[in-house]
């Protein structure tokens, strides 16, 4: 299913099935919509569950001029709930994917009925801007080899050490076998390009989102690894306070990639959260994973 949302981009939009209510997946940076492995089908124990691919990655197209400002996102997040949804959707979100959601669900409110939102990436703001041209997450991404020999190769050789090496090996091999496309000549490359990433990682900190979180009217979890360096616990206590209705989530021994990394624990805690299972949702807590 392909999906026009701004700057006459097109999404990829994959039916991942279930029962239930509508459950909108958002991916982070640098991966796709059918790289969630195992969590889909725990979500879909109780959920009808959608991913897409966000603009610059997957089976998405790009913009042009590639400025990759977040907003997009957020436009990106509307397009497939329209698509999709005549009413509130619930979501569930990862790393920018989560922000997308918040952004979303600023610009409108009312898009989503509720949302579980794995370390989102909404930072109190710092005028002006710090530079980003030689953070690591841009030049780790500048770094990254694309082009592998094979699918197995680069199962093989992405897996060999973190983030990737602490993936599921379902989520890994979802990641690598939607997330290659064959090359002129023999092998495989990655299809979100090394550029693209390292620009979405500098207009990460231009994001807004922390400023407008007291607009997200829905219930919101933010969720956390206590192993990740994404996302401490003080920030998140902070992005949390600034919800009004807001309570948190944290998982012992996950990273910042936790949903690839235990997807079975994070589907049965967001799905709990999300259909607010004896959880009173606006109340910040803490429960044991």
């Amino acid at each position: 299913m392909r999906v026009r949302s701004s700057d006459r981009v097109e999404l990829a939009v994959h039916d991942l099935g279930g029962n239930g209510p509508l459950l909108v997946l958002a991916h982070a940076t640098g991966l796709h919509g059918r790289a969630w492995g195992p969590l889909v089908p725990a979500l879909a124990e109780r959920f009808r569950c959608w991913s897409f691919d966000f603009r610059g990655h997957g089976d998405a197209g790009r913009p042009v001029p590639p400025s990759f400002d977040w907003r997009g996102f957020g436009d990106d997040v509307l397009a497939v709930v329209d698509a999709l949804a005549s009413g509130p959707a619930f979501g569930f979100g990862h790393s920018q994917g989560a922000t997308a959601m918040l952004l979303a669900e600023q610009v409108r409110p009312g898009t989503f009925a509720s949302l579980y939102l794995f370390e989102p990436v909404a930072f109190p703001p710092q005028p002006p801007p710090p530079p980003m041209d030689d953070h690591p997450l841009v030049t780790g991404a500048l770094r990254r080899r694309d082009r592998f020999d094979s699918v197995e190769a680069a199962i093989e050789r992405l897996g060999s050490k973190p983030p990737f090496g602490d993936f599921h090996p379902e989520a890994l091999r979802g990641y690598v076998e939607h997330g290659v496309r064959p090359l002129t000549g023999g092998g495989v490359g990655l299809k979100c390009r090394s550029d693209d990433e390292a620009q979405i990682y500098r207009m990460g900190v231009r994001n807004e989102a922390y400023a407008g979180l007291d607009r997200v009217g829905c219930p919101v979890t933010v969720a956390r690894g206590t192993l990740s360096r994404s996302l401490s616990a003080e920030l998140a206590a902070r992005q949390v306070g600034r919800l009004p209705y807001g309570r948190s989530e944290t998982f012992d021994r996950l990273g910042h990639f936790g949903p690839m990394e235990d997807p079975a624990a994070v589907a049965r805690a967001a799905s709990a959260a999300l259909l607010g299972d004896g959880v009173a949702v606006h109340d910040p807590v803490t429960p044991p994973v």
